[in-house]
């Protein structure tokens, strides 16, 4: 009876910290996962532990959840501190240090970024500049990226630069998954089924229900991805697939 007793508390307290947590990080705001400064990093691995202590304690619930609450507390606070006040910013965030400037690589600054050289190499590698003589700037951000800044001739062309006006694309929206179409995308979109099932047909498709994933992107056709692996998707534009 007690086993049984014991293992019922610690599915509640594990639940209850499962809860706690989830609450928690939607208090503190997407960017404990995205975006985390060193700050966040520390609040994130010690509420974790929080959590954990929670999830098994049976005899005192109450003070893990008691710490949980605290931690999650202060870190809101110093966030909005953080957007109130530039040196509170700087203190807890810190500050982007520059790493190379017009051919130079400024050695301080990469050990006070804690970087050696093939780290900062990989960096740009994985950034896609294997030939640093191209970068006008390369910056160490405050969550531990680095920012480049290609040279002007050294950059991609852009529509400007050839004197173009392309039409602004737009975010493709999805009609169809997994062979049901999204009533909501698309009465947001001004469409109706049978506008969806008629693009649908100009393509090849008899209806939705052989379709995977169909995208609108604001023209008269759909972006679409069959059902069947053999078949190709049919790009926007019309045509059989």
């Amino acid at each position: 009876m007690q086993l049984l007793q014991d293992t019922g508390m610690t599915v509640l307290t594990t639940l209850l910290s499962i809860l706690a947590l989830f609450l928690l990080t939607k208090l503190m705001g997407a960017k404990q996962v995205s975006q985390m400064t060193m700050f966040d990093y520390v609040v994130g691995i010690t509420i974790g532990s929080a959590a954990a202590e929670l999830a098994t304690e049976l005899e005192e619930p109450h003070k893990p959840l008691t710490a949980l609450i605290v931690y999650g507390l202060v870190a809101v606070a110093i966030s909005v501190l953080c957007c109130k006040s530039l040196k509170v910013r700087s203190v807890v965030t810190g500050r982007p240090l520059v790493l190379l400037e017009d051919g130079v690589i400024y050695r301080e600054n990469l050990k006070k970024a804690k970087l050696d050289l093939n780290e900062f190499l990989t960096y740009c590698r994985i950034g896609g500049w294997f030939d640093l003589s191209q970068l006008q700037t390369a910056v160490f951000e405050h969550n531990g990226t680095v920012s480049f800044l290609p040279k002007e001739t050294d950059r991609p062309a852009t529509p400007a630069d050839l004197n173009k006006n392309p039409s602004q694309s737009q975010v493709q929206t999805p009609f169809v998954m997994d062979g049901k179409l999204l009533s909501g995308n698309l009465r947001q979109s001004g469409k109706e089924d049978a506008w969806v099932r008629r693009a649908l047909l100009r393509q090849g498709y008899r209806d939705e229900g052989e379709v995977f994933l169909a995208l609108w992107g604001g023209g008269e056709d759909l972006t679409v991805f069959p059902m069947d692996a053999k078949r190709r998707a049919a790009p926007s534009g019309g045509g059989n697939s």
